[in-house]
């Protein structure tokens, strides 16, 4: 029966009498079984010859298209306590409404009349600013009227000087005048005397000529003190003149040295009121932060500082807000080997968390569940997973993403990439080859405004 031996028992014994052997021997159970792996073996070749779409497949998050539409905490630019509550968990908020009220916690802005009172000392500067502008025209008005003596003490000192510039060419003529008298005297007189010795002329008239000589020497000599005393009226014009300018110049000095410190004093004061206008727009500004305001329309997702009198410094986080007005969008990792086969404008089908879904990763057009999407921003830097971040946004050819979709929720991405036979993409995969490099077909619009 085991055929351990060497008589053959199937070759003496018929078996195929008996019920058993008829079951075991039966011929139709290989013919049917044949056939099956003939049909199986055709449809699994068919199946390799069908169009296979490759893919790279990626874990993302739903986010925001834009940055100023994805979540946001609220910060105070001030440090302070707060007061009071003017909303609750999970109120919408429209822009600009108020969510709290702090109170001030540094000593130098206790004061509840800080700005009234700055408003007061800019007053008082202002003030003085006007009082230091009539200082300084009052000064213009000593300088001016400086300006108009010295010219006309200058205008008499030249004239005084011109007079005795005159009056010393007078007297030079008046001296040429007596030193011509003089000589005629002594040609006289020494004529006279020769005609007396002669015995022309008697003694008496040459007493007469001799006197009258004398008188004229007498005059030349007073002439030439007049002409040295108009000289030295000359020097003394000049000296009188450099002495008006010198007085008038010291004068003049002075006060525009008192006219500066005034101006500078002005200049002082007005930079003391800038600088107090600028204090008091502060404060005014400072007391506006104290409300803390929604900066966008949204829901308040949580509470960050709880509780009332809790003290925060400038710049901590106090509450977090949704924003109601969002466009949603897709952000998912690729690896490094897969980046160059990712281009802007690219397809990708999305399936979201809490979304059922049947995917055919190879067969986009059959899979139920699945959105569409197409990448709008690829990250040039790598981030810290290893990997690079790519950005996806709704697809308008597709239809709409569901609206219960909240940011934070995972997504499962399938980056749609060249249509390959499925023998193709076994070969790949067996292979480790990365799927083919293609480039995507330009936009109808583009290639118009390209022509």
């Amino acid at each position: 029966m085991l055929n351990i031996t060497n008589n053959k028992l199937n070759k003496t014994v018929d078996i195929s009498g008996f019920r058993s052997g008829q079951r075991v021997f039966h011929k139709r159970h290989f013919k049917y079984f044949n056939r099956f792996l003939k049909i199986f073996a055709g449809i699994t070749f068919v199946i390799l010859f069908l169009p296979w779409t490759q893919n790279i497949t990626g874990k993302g998050y739903l986010t925001t298209l834009k940055p100023n539409q994805r979540p946001q905490t609220i910060q105070s630019p001030i440090p302070g306590k707060i007061e009071k509550w003017y909303v609750q968990e999970g109120d919408f908020v429209s822009k600009g409404d108020t969510i709290l009220f702090i109170s001030e916690v540094k000593n130098e802005y206790f004061d509840p009349q800080l700005v009234e009172r700055t408003g007061q000392q800019i007053v008082a500067k202002e003030l003085s600013v006007g009082s230091y502008k009539e200082k300084v025209k009052a000064l213009d008005a000593q300088i001016g009227a400086l300006y108009r003596e010295r010219t006309l003490k200058l205008e008499q000192a030249r004239n005084k000087l011109m007079q005795a510039k005159l009056k010393v060419q007078s007297d030079s003529i008046d001296l040429q005048a007596a030193s011509t008298n003089l000589k005629i005297a002594e040609t006289q007189f020494n004529r006279t005397l020769t005609l007396q010795q002669e015995g022309l002329k008697a003694m008496t008239d040459v007493e007469a000529k001799r006197l009258k000589l004398q008188e004229t020497q007498a005059k030349l000599i007073s002439q030439e003190n007049k002409l040295l005393a108009s000289k030295n009226e000359v020097i003394n014009a000049s000296v009188e003149i450099g002495r008006v300018n010198a007085s008038f110049s010291e004068k003049i000095s002075k006060a525009n040295s008192d006219k500066f410190t005034a101006q500078s004093n002005q200049f002082d004061a007005e930079g003391q009121v800038t600088k107090l206008e600028n204090s008091r727009t502060n404060y005014q500004i400072r007391n506006d932060l104290y409300y803390i305001r929604a900066p966008q329309s949204g829901f308040i997702n949580k509470a960050l500082k709880g509780g009332l009198g809790e003290t925060f410094k400038e710049g901590e986080k106090l509450v977090a807000i949704m924003p109601s007005d969002i466009e949603m969008a897709v952000e998912t990792y690729i690896d490094p080997i897969d980046m160059p086969l990712i281009k802007i404008g690219e397809q990708v089908r999305i399936q979201f968390d809490g979304w059922p879904a049947i995917v055919f990763s190879g067969w986009p057009n059959v899979s139920y569940g699945t959105y569409g999407g197409k990448v709008v921003a690829i990250e040039n830097y790598i981030s810290e997973n290893g990997k690079y971040r790519i950005l996806i946004a709704p697809d308008s050819a597709d239809h709409e993403w569901p609206s219960d979709l909240r940011v934070g929720s995972g997504a499962n991405t399938l980056a749609l990439l060249n249509d390959v036979p499925i023998w193709f993409e076994l070969w790949r995969k067996l292979n480790g080859f990365p799927p083919d490099y293609y480039q995507p077909e330009p936009d109808m619009k583009t290639a118009q405004k390209d022509k």
